[in-house]
């Protein structure tokens, strides 16, 4: 393990406890002078502008473990690993179409959650049951994940300590924090943090990139010792050139990827605490700025190979961290680590408020206590917020890394389930609720065998091509859709909305 310099912890310490008193003062953001409720709470008031939520979505939407695992993706295998670039790429012009429609139609019927659309869209308690499950069940490793990246990272430069259980001390306090700023002011917490993410991030990885490529003899000489040093592995289709067997393996990830991507329920709650859908379109326009920093982190991942990182077999989102630490002084090492914790906070935060929101909504008022106030759901949300958080602590001390890992890949795979049932139903009334519920489950079954039977692969071959399994579930799962609602309808299994007709969603 690397040393522990006071330096680099100090500018470390320094970053997180700046960010975390950002997050104490976010009770005093934005605050109207109303009574307590679950809208204020988790969406803020719906009050913020294009540039908030250019920042709270960004924030959300690019967390701590995408900055390590990305640059470690193409440190261990090359060209795939930019499929990230290419999905943040393809997914912006999808949020544009669907996530104004869908404030939009939140807004005019008084949703706070992508499930309660779906229950008075399709006048379907089980469907939006299903959607809301499925959301809090993909989030709650993602959650995790985010304390995952931290931990990688600082224990590849050297600020966590692994013997006894300081390291995970401090842990524990820096999610304490997180988790009572959260309590007290809901989505303003992260929305304030947010802020001073986009600083850091940008201008530390900026940094960076300048001083590694400097230092290494430019982008000409960092590509060819990469290129020379990923071949001399001998590894199968690691190059950074993409081969032709890989053509359908980085299509159908980044595809895949964007799709499930609009989905989570973290993206939707950033999405739904715009003031309006014009604002809401004027920060996804905006958002490829935070793609292009993704891609300075991927590019660090090909410098540390040019660099001759050695990152544990395994353990290859650490070879970035390393190669900080190496090149570069210990004051920058700490603040590009405490810029990377910082980027774990925000999406931490918002995944918590909205799972908890969905289980509070679609969960315990509709089966549980319908008459509950404003007031007491905007209670139970702020509890079962800390229920999440620290249930993400435990799960990671009591699990292996690579368990939380399998699970997130399974939460992709069953969240891109959701995504017929929410998009067409902005778009087209065709399709029958029975038949979307079916072809929910078809997938959600299939998408699960496909992994676990696959060893907790992202891949699958399918008549010998190789493809995202979360795609290729979402293929089985419209298929159903399709087969079925032309049958259900023929049996005259009811699909009326018995006067639940959602506005803002499709021309009526």
């Amino acid at each position: 393990m690397p040393m522990v310099d006071p330096a680099s912890t100090a500018a470390f310490t320094l970053v997180v406890a700046g960010t975390s008193l950002l997050a104490i003062a976010a009770r005093r953001f934005r605050v109207r002078d109303e009574l307590p409720t679950l809208d204020g709470w988790a969406l803020a008031g719906r009050q913020f502008g294009a540039v908030l939520t250019w920042f709270l979505l960004g924030g959300t939407i690019y967390t701590a473990y995408t900055y390590a695992a990305v640059p470690g993706l193409v440190y261990g295998i090359g060209a795939l690993g930019f499929f990230a670039l290419a999905y943040t790429v393809i997914v912006y012009p999808l949020a544009f179409v669907l996530l104004p429609r869908l404030w939009q139609a939140a807004k005019d019927n008084g949703h706070t959650t992508v499930a309660d659309y779906v229950r008075t869209r399709y006048d379907s308690p089980l469907l939006a049951l299903a959607v809301a499950l499925t959301g809090i069940l993909a989030t709650m490793p993602y959650i995790a994940l985010q304390l995952l990246g931290i931990r990688a990272v600082l224990v590849a430069g050297g600020l966590y300590p692994t013997d006894g259980i300081a390291g995970d001390l401090t842990l524990v306090a820096v999610f304490a924090v997180l988790a009572g700023a959260t309590y007290r002011s809901g989505l303003r917490a992260p929305t304030v943090i947010s802020l001073a993410k986009g600083v850091l991030v940008g201008t530390t990885v900026v940094g960076v990139v300048v001083l590694v490529l400097g230092r290494l003899g430019g982008p000409q000489a960092v590509f060819r010792a990469a290129e020379d040093a990923i071949t001399a592995r001998g590894v199968p289709e690691a190059s950074l050139t993409l081969t032709p067997s890989l053509y359908t393996t980085y299509a159908t990830l980044a595809l895949g990827s964007a799709l499930a991507l609009l989905m989570y329920p973290h993206v939707l709650t950033a999405s739904f605490a715009a003031s309006s859908g014009e604002r809401l379109r004027k920060a996804i326009i905006g958002l490829p700025a935070w793609t292009a920093v993704l891609g300075l982190f991927a590019l660090l991942g090909v410098a540390a190979l040019a660099a001759g990182v050695q990152a544990r077999p395994g353990n290859a989102e650490a070879a970035v961290p390393l190669m900080v630490q190496e090149l570069t002084a210990p004051v920058a090492t700490g603040l590009v680590f405490g810029a990377l914790a910082v980027g774990a906070l925000v999406p931490a935060a918002v995944m918590s408020v909205g799972a908890a929101t969905l289980f509070v909504r679609n969960v315990y008022v509709e089966y549980f206590h319908p008459p509950a106030t404003p007031k007491h759901q905007a209670q139970v949300a702020r509890a079962v917020s800390l229920v999440a958080k620290f249930g993400a602590l435990a799960f990671i001390f009591g699990l292996p890394d690579q368990d939380a890992i399998n699970l997130q890949l399974l939460g992709g795979v069953w969240i891109l389930q959701t995504f017929p049932t929410v998009a067409l139903g902005l778009f087209t009334r065709w399709p029958h609720r029975g038949a979307l519920l079916a072809g929910w489950l078809v997938g959600m079954v299939a998408g699960t065998v496909l992994v676990a039977s696959g060893g907790f692969s992202s891949v699958v071959s399918v008549a010998g091509v190789h493809v995202y399994v979360a795609l290729a579930a979402l293929v089985l799962n419209v298929a159903v859709a399709v087969a079925l609602t032309p049958a259900l309808d023929r049996l005259g299994v009811a699909r009326e909305l018995h006067g639940g007709t959602v506005t803002g969603a499709v021309v009526q």
